[in-house]
């Protein structure tokens, strides 16, 4: 199914059809109550509108049969409100807290304004002497999980990635874990969410998800330097 944020940006990561679904469902039961909120209205404007020679009906707004417009749509609306919280606390559960086991790890650092990366070299580990740095720019690998640190140096920033549907503040001080698992070979946007400052606009990156082979070449070119 293509939902309605998926004409917008292609999703690139595993989770982000889940992402999606949400949006979508929220979008259409909004959607639906207002069509039917307004065909209600406009139906009860023409009704009782005023007319020649017909008195005005005083409402107490105590009647029996009168209450069923307000009662009827508010128990729908509850039990609309808990299908769409049981959706996104699945989804939240499932992409905040349940970090499936790490296939490799990036450290993710914001600053006025850029981004700074610490990749891992060939064997695959962070903190070590062949870790390869890079600046605005993030090197993945197409299907495989990846843990990510993110840390602020300065303000408080926001690691945005539209195409993973990944959103996440940077906070001074704090280590904040993460994970995406990029499925779609390509070049997508890094944005900063947050105002951080007046570099803000054009704190921007990009991350590059490599195929297996074209991701072992790039560490392997990236080591020598």
């Amino acid at each position: 199914m293509l939902h309605l944020t998926q004409w917008l940006v292609v999703p690139a990561s595993t989770f982000a059809n889940d992402i999606d679904f949400v949006f979508s469902l929220i979008f259409w039961m909004v959607g639906v109550w207002y069509v039917l909120t307004n065909v209600a209205f406009f139906y009860l404007l023409f009704k009782y509108r005023a007319q020649a020679g017909k008195k005005a009906l005083y409402v107490t707004g105590t009647e029996h049969d009168l209450l069923k417009w307000v009662e009827w749509p508010h128990y729908a609306i509850i039990v609309c409100d808990i299908v769409i919280i049981a959706a996104a606390v699945k989804v939240w559960y499932e992409v905040k807290q349940d970090l499936p086991p790490a296939e490799s790890e990036v450290t993710v650092v914001a600053q006025q304004w850029a981004w700074s990366f610490v990749h891992p070299g060939a064997d695959n580990k962070i903190g070590t002497d062949d870790d390869i740095k890079t600046v605005d720019e993030l090197h993945l690998e197409v299907d495989k999980v990846v843990h990510w640190r993110l840390q602020a140096r300065d303000v408080l920033h926001s690691f945005s990635v539209p195409a993973f549907r990944i959103k996440q503040d940077a906070i001074p001080g704090r280590d904040i874990m993460g994970w995406f698992e990029p499925n779609l070979v390509g070049t997508y946007d890094i944005q900063c969410a947050e105002i951080c400052g007046i570099g803000h606009g054009i704190m921007g990156a990009r991350v590059i998800v490599h195929t297996p082979e074209e991701y072992a070449a790039w560490v392997a070119a990236s080591s020598k330097h």
